[in-house]
């Protein structure tokens, strides 16, 4: 039975996507079956984990409309070793077209539990904004994992996740609880990121990550190939320290 984790901030930039390719493709490395949802219209998780937006016959999209299930809209990433439920522009319109619909918050988990048997992890991609496409993915999810650069706005966009968290958590899903951080775009040389990084870990504890992503040039050139970092260049820091995190996470996962 999948787990299914939301990579979300509310701040933008600050390596949502990155973070669910590398995690997707680190974990299918470490021998899991991954599904990655993309649902952010520009589609940037799907263009980055091998699979061209503009070709795709169905889309998630398609999946929270209902003309299509999550069976036959994912394709599967050959280059990557990880399913792919993409998105494009079309998705932009879901927003518009839920907004009379019944159910709307919960689509995205109404179309997840059919597959839920076929995969140990379910990753998704939410757009920075509070959106009806976040809230499919919050009201779907397990648990949230928050990738975060260790700098003082980042502090205060992670107030209002929590805070979000909260709110859905009260109302629309009991089971959401934020699973970890991740502290990304690491650089140990600034005196501010390591005081950050310290009161993440006196404020939320065993809550942050034991893994650190480095800040490193190979994970930022691997999209512009249509890969993540961790298959673009296995060997580079930074792919190697999404492949430790995915072996964190399964043991984490094993104590959820």
């Amino acid at each position: 039975m999948a787990k299914i984790f939301c990579i979300a901030n509310q701040k933008g930039g600050v390596g949502k996507t990155t973070t669910t390719v590398n995690l997707a493709a680190g974990l299918a490395k470490v021998g899991q079956r991954v599904l990655m949802v993309d649902l952010d219209p520009q589609g940037n998780a799907t263009m980055g984990s091998g699979v061209d937006k503009r070709q795709m016959a169905l889309s998630v999209y398609d999946v929270l409309l209902e003309s299509a299930s999550v069976a036959e809209a994912a394709v599967y990433s050959e280059k990557c070793g990880y399913h792919v439920l993409g998105a494009n522009r079309e998705l932009a319109g879901a927003e518009v077209e839920l907004v009379e619909v019944e159910r709307r918050e919960k689509r995205l988990k109404t179309a997840l539990a059919e597959v839920l048997d076929s995969y140990d992890f379910v990753l998704i991609d939410c757009p920075p904004s509070l959106s009806m496409l976040t809230l499919n993915g919050l009201c779907a999810a397990h648990g949230v994992i928050v990738p975060m650069q260790c700098e003082y706005f980042a502090l205060e966009g992670l107030t209002d996740l929590v805070n979000t968290i909260k709110q859905v958590h009260a109302n629309l899903n009991k089971d959401l609880a934020i699973i970890g951080l991740l502290r990304v775009m690491f650089d140990p040389r600034i005196t501010l990121q390591q005081q950050v990084s310290d009161q993440l870990k006196a404020h939320f504890g065993d809550k942050v990550f034991d893994t650190v992503i480095p800040r490193n040039v190979r994970l930022a050139e691997a999209p512009s190939y249509g890969l993540p970092g961790v298959i673009f260049d296995p060997s580079a820091r930074g792919s190697q320290a999404f492949v430790a995190f995915a072996s964190e996470m399964v043991a984490r996962i094993g104590k959820f």
